[in-house]
């Protein structure tokens, strides 16, 4: 296969889209491409990427957490059509719908719904709607605000004067204080009547999958799923001298470099259903190539049947453009869409900080392209969606070409 379109495409984005990156694709189980790109940091004049590079995986993590949760439907410990509050008590009642606070637009709000009208049932949420993003749940609130203190500059150009709570005894309260407003938050919109891509959701699949197992998140999908395939992904902290840097901090006073980007997964202690992996492109591309080949019948030990797999990446909800199945997304009828130039029995995810992971079964195809994106602010001018698709293009046009 040549790949000179792909090349090109990367190095032209180079300091445009992103300062660095690492990509992996893998063709019916062959790895056919492997390449890093850029420098890790150039503002500080930082080393230049290599394939050992690890990435915070953003949203990417939810896959992850996701395929531990359906190990645990795989092994009976509940249905996907149980009630969220067989398993999280606390997660009954009646909500009011309300709008949530804006993530890149601080003081602004965000309406799904016009708010006054009936109350969601919270108690009739189930897991497959916290999966297909279809709960009625807030994309987003800012758990994090939790753990800041005001009694200490970070910078002298912070006016808001926050600083990290260090205590630890303080910090394990606020984080007690943080988990349950995850547990009691306010809903956007009646469950099952739109489609909201939902932090806060796959938040509470976290917390779900430490209550079946006994175990922390992180030790869980340890043991059912980066373990078994023997990835070396994991949740940070992570040594920081080869890892990508993210977006500079002013709570932190420092570009974060080997600490997740999130901010509540940062607040919640670096592990949540919903944020917190890093890895190489060649680890994340290894685990969507073995979720592909589970779908195709085709993986030794798979770490999920076949048939949670079919389920997983079968239409769950639709809303205007945006398709779920269960933890993915699927192939998009909007142009500038990532998946659009896949098949369209494609399905993958994407992350905040500028990384992808996609399975395209008609192309035997499964692509990772790891970037740091975010660390030119997440203000800044959008060069990333154009890339996300120009991307997928170039990745096409050289298997097809083959």
């Amino acid at each position: 296969m040549r790949f000179d379109q792909l090349d090109s495409l990367m190095l032209s984005s180079l300091g445009k889209a992103f300062p660095a990156a690492q990509v992996a694709l893998r063709v019916r189980g062959e790895l056919v491409y492997h390449k890093a790109f850029g420098q890790l940091d150039p503002e500080a004049g930082g080393p230049t990427t290599d394939l050992d590079t690890r990435f915070d995986l953003a949203s990417v993590s939810k896959l992850f957490c996701v395929a531990t949760f359906m190990s645990l439907v795989d092994a009976g410990a509940l249905g996907l059509d149980t009630p969220v509050r067989a398993v999280l008590p606390e997660f009954a009642g009646l909500r009011p719908i309300a709008p949530y606070p804006d993530p890149l637009h601080p003081g602004g709000l965000i309406e799904v719904v016009p708010p006054g009208g009936p109350e969601a049932d919270a108690g009739a949420v189930t897991f497959r709607n916290l999966l297909a993003h279809n709960s009625g749940l807030p994309a987003w609130l800012p758990f994090w605000r939790k753990t800041l203190s005001n009694n200490g500059p970070v910078e002298k150009t912070d006016k808001h004067l926050w600083r990290v709570i260090e205590d630890p005894a303080i910090l394990a309260e606020k984080r007690v204080e943080m988990r349950r407003m995850a547990l009691v938050s306010a809903f956007a919109y009646p469950t099952r009547t739109r489609v909201v891509y939902s932090d806060v959701g796959l938040i509470l699949i976290g917390f779900a999958i430490a209550a079946l197992t006994g175990m922390s998140l992180d030790q869980a999908v340890a043991a059912r799923v980066t373990g078994p395939l023997g990835l070396g992904a994991g949740y940070g902290p992570v040594p920081p001298e080869n890892c990508a840097p993210t977006e500079r901090y002013a709570h932190q006073g420092q570009r974060m470099r080997g600490q997740v980007h999130d901010e509540n997964c940062f607040a919640f202690g670096g592990v949540t259903g919903h944020a917190g992996l890093f890895a190489t492109a060649r680890d994340v591309s290894a685990f969507g190539e073995h979720l592909r080949q589970i779908q195709s019948g085709t993986a030794p030990n798979p770490i999920l049947r076949r048939e949670t797999l079919a389920e997983m990446t079968r239409l769950q909800a639709e809303d205007g453009n945006v398709r779920r199945g269960l933890g993915f997304a699927l192939w998009s009828p909007l142009e500038r869409a990532a998946s659009n130039p896949l098949n369209r029995a494609a399905f993958g995810h994407l992350g905040f900080t500028g990384t992808a992971l996609w399975m395209d079964p008609a192309r035997a195809l499964t692509f990772a392209c790891l970037t740091n994106h975010v660390y030119y602010g997440r203000n800044s001018p959008d060069t990333l969606t154009d890339f996300r698709v120009a991307f997928s293009k170039a990745v096409t046009a050289c298997v097809d070409g083959s």
